[in-house]
This record gives C-alpha cells, sequence and structure tokens, in this order.
C-alpha cells in the first residue's frame, strides 16, 4: 500500500513539474530572446545557442520616457487595487454578514460582468471620458482599472469572509463596536490573507493589462502595455526590444509573487482561519 501510494505521488510530482515546465517556457524563451539581436530573434529554426548581447535592452533604455511607463503602471496598477478594496470590502461584509435578499443573484449578476469582452464596453467609456476629459489621464485609467478587477475581488473577499464565524463579529458588537470598527480591528487581521489574495491578484491583473492602456492613453498617462505595443512597425514586431522591455515589466511582480506566495496561497485555498 505504502509502495502504490508512493508511486501515485511521484507520478503527481512528475505531472506537476511538466505542467510547470509548460508554464515557464515562454517566460523563459522571452528572456532569452531579450539577450539576442533581431536577426537572431527571427532566425527559424530559432537559436538555442548565441551569444548575449545587450542591443536589444540598450535601445529600450535609450528612450527617456521609460521611467515615466513604469511610473504610470505603478500607479494605475496599485491604485485601482487600493479603490477596489476600499469598495470591495463593505461590499463583501455585506453580502457575507446581513444577507441580503437576492444575495445568490447579486453575486451572479457581479461575476457575470467579466464575461463581457471589454471592446463590448469601449465605446461609451470612450465617449464618457472624453467628455470628462479623462482621455490620456493617469486617474482615469486607475478608475477603469478598479471597475475592471471589482467583481473578482469582491467574489474573493466574499468567500474569504465567509469562513469568518459571525459570532466574532457579534461578540464585537455586544462589546459596544460599531459597524466601522467590527470590520476594521476584528474582520480585517482575521481575514489579512484573504485580503491579500485578493488585492494582490488585482494588482497583478491591471499590471498586465494592455486592451485599456492602448485605447485610452497615449502620451501622458501611457503604462508599459502601451510601451511594448510602441515596438510594431509597418515592417513588423522588432521581437528582440519587446521581449527585453516585457522581461523589465514581469520582473517585478514575479518577485512580488515569490515573497508573498504563502499569503496568496492560504488565502485563496484555506479561508481566513485556516492558518
Amino acid at each position: 500500500m505504502r509502495g502504490k501510494k508512493r508511486l501515485v505521488n511521484f507520478i503527481i510530482g512528475i505531472v506537476g513539474f511538466v505542467i510547470a515546465i509548460i508554464f515557464f517556457f515562454p517566460i523563459f524563451w522571452m528572456f532569452l530572446t531579450s539577450f539576442k539581436t533581431e536577426v537572431g530573434a527571427f532566425s527559424i529554426p530559432p537559436e538555442i545557442f548565441f551569444k548575449p548581447v545587450l542591443t536589444a535592452y540598450e535601445a529600450v533604455f535609450s528612450r527617456g520616457d521609460v521611467l515615466r511607463y513604469f511610473i504610470n503602471t505603478i500607479i494605475s496598477s496599485f491604485g485601482s487595487t487600493l479603490i477596489a478594496l476600499i469598495i470591495g470590502i463593505p461590499a463583501a461584509y455585506s453580502l457575507a454578514f446581513l444577507r441580503p435578499k437576492g444575495r445568490n443573484f447579486t453575486l451572479v449578476w457581479i461575476i457575470s460582468t467579466k464575461m463581457m469582452p471589454a471592446v463590448g464596453v469601449l465605446i461609451p467609456i470612450y465617449i464618457i471620458y472624453n467628455q470628462l476629459g479623462l482621455i490620456d489621464n493617469i486617474w482615469g485609467l486607475t478608475a477603469v482599472y478598479a471597475m475592471m478587477n471589482l467583481p473578482i475581488v469582491i467574489w474573493l473577499l466574499f468567500d474569504t469572509f465567509s469562513n469568518v464565524p459571525f459570532e466574532i463579529l457579534e461578540a464585537a458588537k455586544i462589546d459596544g463596536a460599531n459597524t466601522y470598527k467590527v470590520i476594521t480591528d476584528v474582520l480585517l487581521p482575521i481575514a489579512k490573507n484573504g485580503i491579500w489574495s485578493a488585492g494582490l491578484l488585482s494588482a497583478i491583473l491591471a499590471w498586465n493589462e494592455g486592451f485599456w492602456s492602448v485605447n485610452l492613453t497615449n502620451v501622458n498617462a501611457a503604462t508599459l502595455g502601451v510601451f511594448i505595443s510602441s515596438f510594431k512597425a509597418g515592417e513588423g514586431l522588432y521581437w528582440a526590444k519587446m521581449s527585453a522591455i516585457s522581461t523589465l515589466a514581469v520582473i517585478p511582480v514575479i518577485i512580488i509573487g515569490w515573497i508573498v506566495q504563502t499569503q496568496i496561497v492560504r488565502g485563496l485555498t484555506f479561508g481566513a482561519l485556516k492558518e
């Protein structure tokens, strides 16, 4: 029996390792391509062994606006996450503990908004933003990102809050705490792992988003997605340069993911009280 169990665990481990390689390979290939020349990046068959060069990185950093793209990406990603959490925490609290009529329908409706293609609402949002003067405005882009990720944040927080025994909150209310104190002093510390997970997922989704940034920004509020797309010309794509800036763009996300992976796993799988 033990031998069979070890064999099953070994097979599962091998399958997991293969899947990890499959998912990681595009990132690894992008990293390799960033050290090739444009000719080498287009070579067929692909070059596996080559002399690394920094030509692509030099071309990227030769443009003096690189830092601005990074700053805009940071502001829009973490600013939208903060907005989504400020709105999502009380929304998830009310759905989890106040149990309003039609709660299940509300939850389904909230997540169903994520199923709508972004291009389906591009024109009305563009018209509204144009009238409000929010085109190529970093705060306008931040608001769009916040609304884009709000359904996911509410669902993740609702699942986390549902794992918190309501008796704990009732005890705090009996001791004289109002709703604000119950949320900030009792609920948030208990559900911190779930909040971390929701916030980090929102920030990562906003960081990697390109559709809205390309269509709603031009120069002043342009993010890394716009910068990456700028290496597209009439004669084709500059794969080495695009790989270089893409590598620089994903490094912060990978580092943050490694640092807080424990909190993410706990928040997504075990709930608030599963320490």
